[in-house]
């Protein structure tokens, strides 16, 4: 019954999951600025892969399985936040983002 279960929870995570990772997809193909983009590409993914994740990890329900699948999500979140930040950096560095549309311009000393 429990597994039954959890077979169910695991497949809505990963269709919602699914779902996320390719609005976040759209979101890169539609949006028209840098930072427009870098923020669909961030935000809406890395929660979609960890609904992937934790939805493979409830399908899969081994020892040794879940510890990769939880190895995988803690490496989605340090370093998608940390490469947004140095592709919106070298994009602001390169020219491409429009200062007009900031709120506060943080670089614009460096």
């Amino acid at each position: 019954m429990w597994g039954d279960l959890a077979d169910w929870v695991g497949a809505g995570c990963l269709v919602a999951g699914a779902l996320l990772s390719l609005a976040a997809g759209i979101g890169v193909l539609r949006f028209p600025g840098t930072l427009d983009r870098m923020h669909a590409a961030t935000k809406p993914q890395v929660l979609g892969v960890l609904l992937l994740l934790l939805g493979l990890g409830l399908r899969l329900r081994a020892p040794a399985d879940l510890g990769m699948v939880a190895l995988v999500g803690i490496f989605q979140l340090a370093t998608a936040p940390v490469a947004a930040q140095m592709i919106g950096r070298a994009a602001y560095r390169a020219g491409r983002v429009d200062p007009a549309l900031l709120d506060a311009d943080e670089l614009a000393d460096r």
